[in-house]
């Protein structure tokens, strides 16, 4: 690369070239701390990227080409709709198909969720013709699907991976039934997205999927290949009442959206260990400036240009981004897949099942971690760079010159936090519901607290001094007044451990405050003693009917008093598929309300009128007024619309609730079924002991999940938990890039405090007593560290509950503050800032007096 340059700009090519090369911690801790950075916003994006691809995956293996749907709600449609559409015929360019889906599992292919398609192989061409691969299903295996019960397809490499062939039985879990199946062929996809999207995909006619599935007669929807509206118009004047024709990418699209939020939350978290590693690249570059004045003031006097001088260090800073981002992107790659697994497994619990579950390494996810782990560090490194380059000659042959700079500057920077803060304010005032503006306001808000770092920092040394000048003499006084003056790099080093601990602190309590909402809500939710319900493979809601006469033999069950029904449904609305539940529990009213139309103590009598409530989570995404709302819904007899009687808290799901008497909703879509029971049960009565002897009578009807109160509210606990996992890993994560942060300022302080340091040995100061220093120094900064991380972090955290929650997922949380996050994170503060101080004070130690003395 230097070859082709001018001889100057390679003699400072260089000179930049043997600064990193001379000083190897420094610049294995920069790159260390851009790559950390990095390669957590790198595996946040892979995750969140390959879970909106799995998603888009299994859509597109069911949905295909098609471009609308004729949909009716979770009951289905009656196969005879499509039976007249064929009798009727279609107009030019028409296309129709009817298909019965499924989520279920095998425990011959993993137990993981897998997607029931059922179609007619004769419809299908014009719809997932991929599926059959550039040479087409063989006739054998093509007739076996058609003709034998049974039957199924399933992707080659999928068999290959449980070691399955032709002919192969496997067993089936299907709403609580187990059912027997073969692999009549397999399907050989003609390139990777097909592949990708039939990896969770079992194939079968669709009289097969019927059987299985247990909707003899009924269809899911019936796909359709639409030309233009009026063609649309034209079939939807055939279908019944309650059967309505709905386009693909906007019934996508609503289901999509309810993820977006949870994912933008990761993503911005994730930034998060990015930001702290510019704090990290700032205060190294500083250094490596302060640390070459006298050489950049000797080679502005031989003639080198400002311009060149601040070019030298850009393009270190940009060989250390380079370095960095290629580190971090391996190991963003590496801790993707751990992290897709996390992502993964919450959307299934709280959204929808998703049968793909690989990361998938794409190319605009690399791009963009290495763009954002280069330009960051170069903007990093701005500053310095301009230091380097604006300082005078003469200045820059005077150690002391950039920290009176850097003390007289503090001033500056706390008035440009508390404008930042400001604005930071006004941002998240704003009546807006864009995440976006609504992370700026944060961000600005942390970056505020951090531009005050240095000035509380040098406030509170001079009132330190004093107490443990009295504790430890002079190495007391000494320790205050070294961080101070070394602001200039100490002031960066707490403000980056500062913010690493404010987040966790924030988010502590963002947990906690969630934690403490959810269970105080399962507390008035869970009134039963034992729930029935059959497996589903989300984690929210049972979506699984029971078999007939469930509920006549749990009533019948000695030692139950009561029996409490719930029917939960997905019905269309105008505004996308809506999640009702039934219920004939007038307990129901008793729960907390956000609002009421009516006096709280009528709701369940307007209820019974017809009346519907929603839950808080529902009303925000809609933008249902508090009171006098309406909700139209299509039922079996046509659109319906329906009083909203109160607005109830919820935190089952973000995508919102409706809430119906079960009389209503069979009044209004003819369905009898029920997916799930609440016991309750005679004082006094065992409820472990009633769920496991009901559980055993039930099991030859049919496969359920029979749980006593506690061990559901332990599930949805685990659930709870399961969600926020990934974001504990990111909190340790971003303290990790603050305390390398920290090692590397101390690092520095070293390197240039050798002759001060040579002068104190030579003047008695033992080893035991620089240790002591060392200790003193690093103890001070974590302390004001964990200090100013709790205010920051009460402010993030209230932020994060009152405003990036309810704007996220629509729900409002109960503030709950502990004092464990405040003590846990000023211990991590310390221990952080005293561990980092560990390898310096060694290093310290061992140096020779005579070379510390020689030193400039």
């Amino acid at each position: 690369m230097a070859a082709g340059m001018p001889e100057a700009s390679r003699t400072l090519w260089n000179v930049g070239w043997r600064t990193l090369t001379r000083h190897p911690w420094q610049t294995v801790l920069m790159i260390l701390g851009i790559a950390l950075g990095v390669g957590v916003a790198v595996a946040v994006d892979l995750a969140n990227s390959s879970a909106s691809r799995a998603f888009d995956y299994s859509t597109d293996a069911v949905a295909g080409r098609a471009t609308h749907q004729v949909v009716a709600g979770s009951q289905g449609l009656d196969e005879g709709v499509y039976v007249t559409f064929r009798r009727q015929g279609l107009a030019p360019g028409t296309a129709a198909a009817p298909v019965v889906t499924d989520i279920i599992s095998s425990p011959d292919l993993g137990g993981r969720p897998l997607q029931l398609l059922g179609v007619d192989p004769f419809a299908e061409a014009p719809f997932r013709s991929y599926l059959w691969g550039e040479g087409g299903v063989p006739v054998d295996q093509l007739s076996a699907l058609l003709t034998r019960p049974g039957a199924l397809l399933l992707s080659s490499d999928v068999a290959a991976r449980y070691g399955l062939a032709p002919g192969a039985t496997l067993t089936l879990e299907v709403g609580g039934y187990e059912h027997q199946a073969f692999i009549a062929g397999l399907l050989e996809p003609a390139d990777d997205l097909s592949r990708r999207a039939i990896d969770g995909l079992l194939l079968a006619d669709i009289a097969t999927a019927q059987e299985l599935t247990g909707r003899l007669g009924r269809l899911d929807r019936i796909d359709l290949i639409l030309p233009d509206d009026a063609a649309r118009q034209e079939m939807g004047a055939r279908l019944p009442p309650g059967a309505s024709i709905v386009e693909v990418a906007e019934r996508s699209g609503t289901v999509a959206e309810m993820t977006a939020a949870f994912r933008l939350n990761l993503l911005a978290l994730s930034l998060l260990a990015l930001v702290v590693g510019l704090f990290l690249i700032y205060n190294t570059m500083t250094f490596s400036v302060v640390q070459r004045r006298p050489l950049f003031g000797t080679l502005r006097c031989l003639g080198v240009t400002r311009r060149e001088i601040f070019a030298l260090v850009s393009s270190e800073a940009f060989l250390v981004g380079v370095a960095g981002s290629a580190l971090g992107l391996i190991l963003g790659v590496a801790m993707g897949r751990g992290a897709v697994r996390a992502v993964t497994q919450t959307v299934n619990d709280l959204y929808f099942s998703v049968t793909v579950q690989d990361v998938e390494i794409a190319g605009s996810s690399l791009v963009k971690g290495a763009l954002l782990g280069v330009v960051a560090t170069v903007l990093a490194a701005a500053p310095p760079a301009w230091e380097a380059a604006s300082v005078p000659a003469r200045a820059a042959l005077s150690r002391s010159v950039l920290e009176g700079k850097a003390r007289r500057a503090v001033g500056r920077v706390a008035l440009a936090g508390l404008l930042l803060g400001a604005a930071g304010v006004l941002l998240l005032a704003l009546p807006t519901d864009s995440l976006a503006v609504s992370f700026a306001g944060t961000f600005a808000a942390v970056a505020a607290f951090a531009a005050l770092t240095p000035l509380t920092t040098a406030l509170l040394m001079p009132i330190a001094a004093r107490p443990l000048g009295q504790l430890w003499g002079a190495l007391g006084r000494m320790a205050p007044r070294n961080v101070v003056n070394a602001i200039s790099r100490t002031g960066v080093a707490v403000a980056a451990l500062m913010v690493a601990v404010a987040v966790t602190i924030g988010v502590s309590l963002m947990i906690g405050s969630f934690r403490h909402t959810v269970v105080t809500w399962l507390d008035q939710v869970l009134q039963g003693d034992v729930y029935i319900s059959a497996p589903g493979y989300t984690g929210t809601q049972a979506t699984t009917p029971l078999a007939p006469g469930i509920r006549e033999v749990a009533a019948s069950w000695p030692g139950v008093e009561r029996v409490d029904a719930l029917r939960t449904a997905t019905v269309e609305s105008p505004q996308g598929p809506a999640s009702i539940f039934g219920i004939d529990n007038p307990d129901f009213a008793r729960r907390p309300f956000l609002s009421t139309a009516v006096p709280q103590a009528e709701v369940w009598a307007a209820m019974e009128q017809g009346a519907v409530a929603v839950s808080e989570p529902y009303a925000n995404r809609l933008g249902l007024p508090r009171h006098g709302a309406q909700l139209t819904l299509e039922t079996k007899q046509g659109p319906r619309t329906f009083p909203v009687a109160g607005v109830y808290y919820d935190y089952a799901t973000s995508s919102g609730t409706v809430a119906m008497t079960l009389d209503t909703y069979r009044r209004y879509w003819d369905d009898d079924s029920l997916t799930a029971l609440a016991l309750r049960l005679v004082p006094g009565t065992d409820a472990s002991l009633v769920a496991q002897e009901l559980g055993d009578a039930l099991a030859p009807r049919q496969k359920l999940f029979v749980r006593p109160n506690q061990d559901l509210r332990r599930e949805a606990m685990a659930v709870f938990d399961r969600t926020f996992a990934i974001t504990g890993a990111l909190q340790i994560l971003a303290t990790a890039v603050a305390f390398i942060g920290v090692l590397s300022a101390l690092l520095s302080l070293q390197l240039e405090k050798q002759r001060e340091l040579g002068i104190l040995r030579a003047v008695g100061l033992t080893a035991r007593q620089l240790w002591g220093l060392v200790m003193l120094e690093t103890g001070l900064m974590g302390a004001v560290a964990g200090l100013l991380a709790m205010p920051t972090g009460v402010v993030l955290s209230l932020i994060l509950i009152y405003i990036i929650n309810l704007r996220s997922f629509g729900w409002t949380l109960q503030m709950q503050v502990e004092a464990a996050p405040f003590l846990q994170a000023l211990a991590v503060a310390v221990v952080a800032a005293l561990l980092a101080g560990v390898y310096p004070a060694w290093h310290m130690g061992r140096t020779i007096t005579a070379e510390a003395l020689r030193h400039e």
